[in-house]
This record gives C-alpha cells, structure tokens and sequence, in this order.
C-alpha cells in the first residue's frame, strides 16, 4: 500500500517562491535540507491539516527560468472558502486561468506551475 507524501517543483528564485506559497495559499515551511556545498536547497511546505507536502528544490548552478513547455500537470488544492479565496487571488493578480462553468480556477506560481483552486465539495 502506498499514500502520498510530497510533490516537487524547481524553483529559479527560492524566496520569491516562498513568499508566493506562503502569501497566496498559507504554506509553509517544515523542514529542508541545505547542501553541504550550497549547491542545493530543499524546502518542504505544509498546509497543516493534511501530511501531503510541497517539495520546492533550488539549484545554485541554474542561470534561468525553467521552461516548462507544454507541461499539462498541476497541482490541486482544496479551498475551504472558495469564495474568499477566489476574491483574494482575483485582488492578487495570479489567477492565471477560470472555469467558472465546473467551478474552479488556476493561479500560476513565479516559475509558471499552475495549481488548480476547487472549493470544498460534500
């Protein structure tokens, strides 16, 4: 049997990328590992109600934006109000795609990743 622990994205800009989590979806940080030579560091993020974690992974030796192409994945979180949540997002500037016909949307993240918003269903 197997359950999910963690999902990564490479980030360019790790600060920048921390303060988006932290600031668009309330995650934070709850352990890392920094290389011994600094040529990498690893910053999980929590939400805090569930055990699944964000895996944002910097490299040092990177000199430009990841080109994430035609990549089609995402991630998805839950909203427990969607609402508040949309309006937020909406004031913020980074929803970056809506459905409102299914009920969802995407914000896009400074390197490009997209994550999906569906409220709390049930």
């Amino acid at each position: 049997m197997f359950k999910f622990i963690h999902f990564n994205f490479n980030v360019f800009d790790l600060e920048k990328s921390l303060k988006f989590y932290s600031d668009t979806l309330d995650l934070h940080p709850v352990r890392g590992k920094d290389a011994d030579d600094g040529s990498f560091k690893i910053v999980y993020l929590g939400d805090s109600k569930s055990g699944f974690e964000l895996e944002l992974t910097w490299l040092r030796d990177r000199l430009e934006p990841y080109n994430l192409g035609d990549l089609e994945y995402h991630l998805a979180l839950e909203a427990d109000d969607y609402d508040a949540a949309y309006q937020k997002h909406k004031e913020m500037g980074v929803i970056c795609y809506e459905n409102p016909k299914i009920g969802i949307y995407f914000i896009c993240d400074p390197d490009g990743y997209w994550i999906e918003i569906v409220p709390k269903r049930g």
